[in-house]
């Protein structure tokens, strides 16, 4: 099941405001969605997720086959409850994780030929496994399998080159017939979910065009932009960010995956998006970059050794501002000083990339949310611009 309505345009760019309708409740858009690759974000409680505004989070299709298995997620009725997270799921198809195997697998029509990177076990991944894997997950939004066309080539013959045209054309054909599959088997299985296409193309237009309009014919209930963010330059990205979105159906959900930087997400909302993921919040995070509404900061740089600072002065998160999330009438903070984040960082202390990792993600989350209000209140351009100044003016 899946209804979206849309409740406002930008009337100086594709910005829309929408509401989406799910098995597991209400998605407020334009949304970002936190990765749970192994049915946990990484480092992030349930509890902690529901508390920072999380409205719809990710499930890895390909490593929960691997991990714990089917049989495991059968027993528990999906992995709503296998992982304690009562709001929409959405599962990806595989393909990016078999795109990224490289050489260790082998396409062909019918799918992908690969070893288990847990066990060496042999396997084959097809549109209708993928579907399979899907159902007994009971996600509410289902991925198309389908081939990530990568932006550097790496098929034996062409390996490093850029990918050709018609190398993206085979890959966006092939992508074409899997998600007939893919539909036709999502329709025998009886999913109550929904099944969203994949726009392929690569980095050309005309190709990208192709995809979009063969998948509107097949009338899925949302459609995302694939294989971008796969190696490509980012005015390749913006390019294709630029072209592909508005040009979906404007009555139904956008989704634009792996995307990416705070302005990533806020140009993909102008350009027409209303769905994003990227690992980048938790995986910055445990590297020691944090984002903040003034630019992005190292916290292993040794000036913040002694800085009594929160991260960000204006975040309400956990990290910053303690449980209350308010600050002290005296200006001061329960949250905790950018010298004790430092210090955990090199001591590599659990709790350092733990509170890191909640704040990125309180930052992304509120950062839709401000998105949200702008466009509501019908100042969006007026947001732009103060979050460009304000993500320049430096921590």
């Amino acid at each position: 099941m899946l209804e979206f309505e849309l409740l406002k345009t930008d009337p100086a760019s594709h910005a829309r405001r929408g509401r989406l309708r799910l098995n597991h409740g209400l998605v407020e858009t334009p949304i970002f969605m936190p990765v749970g690759t192994y049915g946990t974000v990484k480092g992030v409680t349930p509890t902690s997720l529901e508390a920072m505004g999380a409205q719809i989070i990710l499930g890895n299709t390909f490593h929960l086959w691997m991990r714990p298995g089917l049989d495991v997620m059968a027993a528990f009725g999906g992995l709503h409850q296998f992982e304690k997270w009562n709001k929409p799921i959405l599962t990806d198809s595989g393909g990016f994780q078999v795109w990224s195997l490289g050489e260790m697998r082998k396409i062909s029509e019918e799918g992908v030929k690969f070893s288990s990177p847990v066990n060496g076990d042999k396997l084959f991944l097809t549109p209708e496994i993928s579907m399979q894997i899907q159902t007994v997950l009971n996600s509410d939004i289902v991925m198309q399998f389908d081939e990530c066309t990568p932006y550097i080539s790496v098929e034996p013959k062409t390996k490093g080159q850029l990918t050709t045209e018609l190398e993206a054309r085979s890959s966006m054909e092939l992508s074409l017939r899997w998600a007939k599959r893919c539909q036709a088997e999502f329709v025998r299985l009886q999913n109550p979910n929904a099944l969203f296409g994949i726009v392929q193309g690569g980095m050309f237009e005309h190709l990208r065009e192709q995809s979009l309009g063969e998948l509107v014919e097949m009338n899925f209930p949302g459609y995302a932009i694939g294989g971008v963010s796969v190696g490509e330059p980012k005015d390749e990205m913006l390019r294709i960010m630029a072209h592909t979105p508005h040009r979906l159906p404007a009555h139904k959900p956008r989704y634009l995956m792996g995307v990416g930087t705070p302005e990533d997400l806020v140009e993909g909302v102008a350009q027409g998006v209303d769905m994003f993921d990227c690992v980048m919040p938790t995986r910055n995070a445990r590297n020691g970059t944090l984002f903040t509404r003034y630019g992005d900061l190292k916290i292993r740089n040794a000036r913040h050794k002694t800085d009594p600072q929160p991260l960000d002065e204006t975040c309400t998160c956990y990290a910053c501002a303690g449980t209350s999330g308010l600050a002290y009438a005296d200006g001061g903070r329960e949250g905790f000083s950018r010298a004790y984040l430092h210090h955990l960082d090199r001591c590599a202390e659990m709790l350092g990339p733990m509170l890191a990792s909640i704040h990125n993600l309180h930052y992304y989350l509120n950062l839709m949310s401000e998105v949200r209000a702008a466009l509501d209140a019908g100042s969006f351009s007026a947001f732009v611009t103060q979050f460009k100044a304000d993500r320049q003016r430096g921590v």
